[in-house]
């Protein structure tokens, strides 16, 4: 089933199984029948922001909202924007906002992240944060569907890209936030190191012993402490339930602490 752009919300409401939920219940989402829904992933991300009120928080790749929702819905005061370049995702991201009567706190965008101002007379954020596409271009092979391969191959933009556009927009002082593989730390902190102190928390699938699955990597922006290496999560149970940790994050009854 495909999403028509400006479609009303009578009409992606109607689709069965059409509105799944995230934080407990607390967000509804929006997805086609069979289609498109959120992971953990910006669920994880949203947790890993800690804001004030008045911070401006921006969400590159955003998709259709998920870490934008999750972290208004975790912080009433937030001004978040998400920015994607699939405006078929931005659309439902729009919709999402409105059924949570979230379109005080979040702004949704159809930009390219190449395309964002990074003029040195911009304004800048003072948290950024992105999920981006995790495999490089001819890495895997691709799926049929374009909505996952644009959410899970690099394409124009390539991770470095991405980081240093992030860089370009978020203050002196502010926050860079990403959620990757595990295997592609090396990469991140490599960057992340040149402009600021970076904090890196490892997500394990079930145990610490074995290699994790994912990894979130924060930088403070002209900070200089050294590179600090945290306990991270496991996410799972032997017998595959979520940790106790893991669901109260996952319910947005904690937070992670980056």
């Amino acid at each position: 089933m495909q999403w028509k752009v400006g479609a009303g919300m009578s009409d992606i409401l109607s689709i069965p199984n059409n509105i799944y939920t995230l934080l407990d219940g607390r967000l509804k989402m929006l997805s086609a029948d069979g289609g498109y829904r959120a992971a953990i992933d910006p669920v994880l991300l949203a947790a890993s922001i800690s804001i004030r009120k008045g911070e401006k928080i921006l969400d590159m790749g955003c998709g259709t909202g998920a870490a934008t929702l999750c972290l208004a819905i975790r912080n009433p005061f937030a001004q978040a924007i998400g920015v994607d370049n699939q405006a078929m995702l931005i659309d439902i991201a729009k919709k999402i906002a409105t059924l949570n009567r979230l379109e005080g706190n979040v702004e949704f965008k159809n930009i390219d992240l190449l395309d964002l101002n990074t003029s040195e007379k911009a304004p800048k954020f003072d948290h950024v944060m992105a999920n981006p596409p995790y495999m490089k271009k001819g890495s895997v092979r691709p799926s049929p569907d374009p909505l996952k391969v644009a959410a899970n191959i690099e394409n124009n933009a390539v991770l470095i890209d991405w980081l240093r556009v992030s860089f370009k927009v978020v203050a002196i002082g502010g926050t860079v936030t990403f959620i990757h593989r595990y295997e592609r730390r090396d990469e991140l902190i490599a960057v992340m190191e040149k402009y600021g102190s970076v904090s890196v928390f490892p997500i394990w699938s079930r145990m610490p012993g074995k290699t994790a699955r994912r990894v979130i990597i924060k930088c403070r922006k002209g900070a200089s402490d050294k590179t600090k290496i945290l306990d991270g999560l496991i996410l799972h149970r032997i017998n595959g339930d979520y940790t106790d940790k893991a669901n109260a994050i996952l319910r947005g009854l904690s937070v992670i602490n980056i």
